[in-house]
């Protein structure tokens, strides 16, 4: 008793088919091959659902891409009406230009949609104001930058819509309106981003 070997120091006994009946090693070859699908089957569903969680929940709609480029314009207009407010020269003439093109971006929207007959849903537009605010010097080169600045998410949310809306369109003349906004929107992107670069 006292030569014995304590249970912490035994050998552990290796575990083999030999002794086993015929029945029961299939039983457990059954048992392992079904865990090791299982352990798949969830391995490719997950891979799965995170390859749509990348892509997007869901295809955007005509509804959704007029709201979003409404929503754009709303921003574009408040952007101008903030610089009337405070800012140099320069950003307000680019504000206003900016503005104008939103305006007769959202004419013609306008025109998409009655012929269409989709009813955008009024979501309400960043505020340009809150980002820009800045009581100290509202004309110096940290205004200027957080007033470009404020403009590239903006820009980069609605052509992440438009470039989603056109792998799967369900309308074919807001398609076409979207394909001619594009490379507008992404020069304008590209202008905020040298602009902010620059200052």
């Amino acid at each position: 008793m006292g030569t014995e070997p304590t249970f912490r120091n035994r050998p552990y006994r290796i575990l083999t088919f030999a002794g086993t009946s015929p029945a029961m090693r299939h039983w457990l070859l059954m048992r392992i091959l079904v865990a090791i699908i299982l352990a798949f089957i969830s391995t490719a569903a997950l891979a799965d659902s995170s390859g749509e969680q990348m892509r997007g929940e869901r295809t955007p709609t005509a509804t959704d891409v007029i709201s979003g480029l409404y929503a754009l314009g709303r921003f574009q207009q408040g952007l101008l009406e903030s610089t009337d407010l405070q800012g140099n020269a320069e950003v307000r003439n680019h504000a206003a230009l900016r503005a104008e093109e939103g305006a007769k971006r959202d004419k013609t929207l306008k025109q998409v949609q009655d012929a269409i007959g989709a009813e955008p849903r009024v979501s309400k537009a960043p505020s340009a104001s809150a980002s820009l605010t800045e009581p100290e010097n509202s004309d110096g080169p940290g205004y200027v930058r957080r007033f470009y600045a404020a403009q590239i998410p903006q820009y980069d949310s609605a052509i992440s819509l438009i470039e989603r809306y056109l792998r799967a369109p369900d309308n074919a003349a807001l398609a076409a309106f979207a394909r001619e906004q594009l490379p507008i929107l992404r020069a304008q992107a590209e202008d905020a981003e040298r602009s902010m670069a620059d200052k």
